[in-house]
């Protein structure tokens, strides 16, 4: 192929509709052109015979971004913004406004930057030769949002016109999003003009039209530029961040059983994290109940468990005989809120061992009927005991029951602090939440309804059908379908 020239560069520029008096915000790759007669500078000179002298061309200069935002940055008339983690320089009859008093925004590419400013006075972003990954501007977006996943940077310590400043931006774009998903969006808003120039794709759209895509998307999903690849742990992270900022928003509190999320302390933590889960059900360690650990066992366990942001919410046991107390040492050693137990004709007994201790303890439904629990519960009541009800729905249908047309319908609301999140036929086949028989769905509708503050469980029985993150994804599909 035969060089590129000046000429060559400022035709497609025009074709693509640019003129004198334009702003753009250039991203390029000097390499994808092939060979450039006079490289970097020739393409410098193209865009700014291109945009005259009453146009601005502008381009990123933080970090290690290319040959022609070097020379750009190089130049004795450019321009610089006093930023260090968002930073451009801009040559032309804007560059001083669009740069000015950059390191005084609250964030770096919202408002009083150069990349809203750039939209505010008509401007362009042009990619030239590189795609919608290298397109900075869509942090604008994020940030406007202010998308869960952003996070504070480190404080840095820069120049200013006004002397040394040490700063940090408390929203700040993170690791790897899936940018270059949105070039299909951008691409069929018919807003977006695409050319070439040598072998180099150029794409420029207006500015302000690019924010306003991208904020409508991200409006309408916020995870529009996260990707979904299992395997990619940054957007798994971001993905978490966002399900926990909506479950911040909820009266009750989403628990994950330990069984569930892995075997040991630090595999249930990032089980846990990766899911957008906060608080913990230890109902075993190490694949054995908590029956074969000793308090101090299962207290390092707890420690390692706090240690990583979680919360021992309850301990529970699936199988428990007359007397609780080891159970109830246990909940002391981890500072648990509260022990789960199964609702026998030793509740009695158990209740007033935890009212003893005063540790607060909340019964399940194991082979009763709706009617046989309630029974229990209120004699309890009428003995003077404050105690919970953990409503396990996929055992009410085990037990050919409706649970949320029949079983709930029984005196047991007066007593739910918890709902366990699994699914079964009443066959007792396991199930994906909400594709079974215990009601999965309304249960957690009519508690919301009345801003349950108790637990929802995402319990053991959800291995036979996926894992813990599966789980989570599933209610929170559940929770976005109502």
């Amino acid at each position: 192929m035969a060089n590129v020239t000046q000429q060559d560069i400022e035709q497609s520029l025009r074709a693509l509709g640019l003129q004198s008096g334009d702003i753009v915000l250039l991203h390029s790759s000097l390499a994808s052109l092939g060979r450039v007669e006079g490289g970097a500078d020739t393409v410098v000179d193209a865009f700014l015979s291109v945009l005259g002298p009453e146009g601005t061309l502008v381009v990123p200069t933080f970090g290690t971004l290319g040959i022609v935002p070097d020379t750009v940055k190089a130049r004795p008339e450019a321009v610089h913004s006093a930023q260090p983690v968002a930073s451009v320089a801009a040559i032309g009859a804007q560059a001083e406004e669009i740069c000015r008093d950059h390191w005084k925004a609250e964030l770096a590419h919202t408002q009083d930057t150069p990349y809203v400013r750039i939209a505010d006075l008509g401007g362009y972003v042009c990619l030239l030769g590189v795609d919608q990954d290298r397109n900075t501007t869509l942090h604008t977006a994020e940030e406007l949002l202010r998308l869960p996943y952003l996070t504070p940077t480190p404080e840095k310590t820069f120049q200013t016109p006004q002397g040394q400043v040490t700063k940090s931006w408390p929203l700040f774009p993170g690791p790897h999003r899936n940018f270059i998903g949105l070039d299909r969006l951008l691409r069929e808003s018919e807003r977006m003009r695409m050319g070439r120039i040598g072998n180099a794709v150029v794409r420029l759209i207006k500015s302000r039209d690019l924010i306003e895509l991208a904020r409508d998307a991200g409006a309408r999903d916020p995870a529009f530029v996260l990707c979904d690849n299992p395997h990619c742990a940054d957007c798994v992270a971001q993905r978490a961040a966002l399900r926990r900022d909506r479950l911040d928003r909820e009266a009750f509190t989403l628990v994950a059983s330990a069984t569930l999320a892995g075997r040991y302390p630090e595999e249930i933590a990032d089980a846990c994290r990766a899911a957008g889960v906060d608080a913990v059900e230890l109902d075993a360690l190490r694949g054995r109940p908590l029956c074969m650990h000793t308090a101090d066992e299962l207290a390092r366990a707890a420690a390692t468990l706090r240690s990583a942001g979680l919360r021992v919410y309850a301990l529970r046991v699936w199988a428990v005989g007359s007397r609780i107390a080891p159970l109830l040492e246990q909940a002391a050693a981890t500072e648990a809120e509260r022990v789960v137990v199964p609702l026998t004709a030793w509740a009695g007994a158990h209740a007033a061992e935890a009212a003893q201790r005063r540790v607060r303890i909340s019964f399940f439904n194991a082979g009763l009927a709706a009617a046989g629990a309630s029974a229990l519960l209120l004699g309890l009541r009428e003995e003077g005991f404050e105690v919970g009800f953990t409503f396990r729905a996929a055992e009410f249908a085990r037990a050919g029951e409706k649970p949320f047309l029949e079983s709930y319908k029984h005196k047991l609301r007066r007593f739910v602090d918890g709902l366990d999140l699994e699914d079964a036929c009443f066959d007792g086949t396991p199930q994906p939440l909400g594709q079974g028989n215990a009601e999965v769905k309304e249960m957690i509708s009519i508690l919301r309804a009345a801003s349950f503050p108790g637990a929802m469980v995402l319990g053991p029985g959800n291995r036979v059908v996926g894992t813990l993150h599966q789980a989570a994804e599933r209610f929170e599909h559940l929770l976005d379908t109502m």
